[in-house]
């Protein structure tokens, strides 16, 4: 049995679905029964669980020889990071009970800093976490996702403008489609670390692109003229807190963006395996535009 924990999200349901088409038992793991829906119809078994409850991560754990973890944002808390933390050390302290299973855990480009890098930290403790607790285990290092694009796009649509916190905007930089994420998590979860050292992957897209690159793709999926801007770095803080993060949360952005933009966030050198995706951004940003079109 293989165990997708975050089964509703994109990388997590992608995962699931490449895993059913290959005729492998999934039990998908989500917080409410309408998440599960859409996972049922793919012919996984749904359960609820919490990833902040140890007992449902251990109870969703019986079973399966193989399991796929992540650690969710924590929006809305007070203070994220902490957050998120006490969620890695719940759900190690759950995996720790189960030592033949095999686990491949989401993280980040980045997660091998342990200093000053924002949310990018939350991954640095998950990875030593884990580590400690699971024997075997694969560590998916991810670029940032092409997704994330979706949270400006609405205001360069209505404007033209693209706002973009990667500065200079024609320095390109390393992303990727949450689709091939979850489909190469799926291959890892297939192929099984039976070693007992961490395997790390790293993923990203096959070309790197840049905050005009992307302007440019929204472009060609909306037909419309969008070009990117540098947002003002005095504006990064005022421009998340009117997006609705709290003070705390914002920071840990703004740490992240200061990071990447001084080059501190990329693939390890020299550690590892590389995976890379073949979805462009223009096709992802094609596939959210129907979404768009609704609000």
């Amino acid at each position: 049995m293989f165990v997708i924990f975050g089964a509703s999200g994109k990388v997590g349901q992608t995962s699931a679905a490449a895993l059913r088409r290959a005729d492998q038992p999934v039990r998908a793991v989500v917080r409410n029964a309408a998440q599960g829906e859409p996972l049922a119809r793919l012919g996984c078994e749904v359960v609820l669980g919490d990833l902040m409850d140890g007992d449902s991560v251990v109870r969703a754990l019986d079973g399966a020889h193989s399991a796929q973890m992540l650690c969710p944002v924590a929006r809305g808390d007070a203070e994220p990071a902490d957050a998120m933390r006490r969620v890695v050390d719940t759900a190690a302290k759950a995996l720790s009970a189960y030592p033949a299973l095999h686990v491949v855990a989401l993280s980040d480009y980045g997660a091998e800093l342990d200093a000053d890098t924002g949310i990018t930290m939350v991954f640095h403790h998950l990875e030593a976490q884990f580590k400690q607790a699971v024997r075997h285990l694969t560590l998916l290092r991810s670029a940032e996702h092409v997704q994330n694009w979706a949270r400006v796009m609405p205001v360069a649509l209505a404007t033209g403008v693209l706002p973009s916190f990667h500065q200079p905007v024609d320095r390109k930089f390393p992303m990727v489609s949450a689709h091939d994420v979850g489909v190469v998590a799926a291959q890892l979860l297939l192929e099984r670390n039976t070693g007992h050292t961490a395997r790390v992957v790293s993923i990203e897209g096959s070309h790197r692109y840049s905050p005009n690159d992307v302007a440019h793709a929204l472009s060609e999926a909306s037909h419309r003229d969008v070009v990117a801007r540098a947002l003002p770095r005095d504006q990064w803080t005022p421009t998340l807190l009117r997006a609705g993060l709290n003070a705390n949360h914002a920071q840990l952005i703004t740490d992240l963006y200061d990071a990447t933009n001084a080059g501190r966030i990329d693939v390890e050198n020299g550690v590892g395996e590389r995976r890379f995706g073949a979805t462009t951004p223009r096709e992802v940003l094609a596939a959210l535009m129907p979404a768009l079109a609704t609000r």
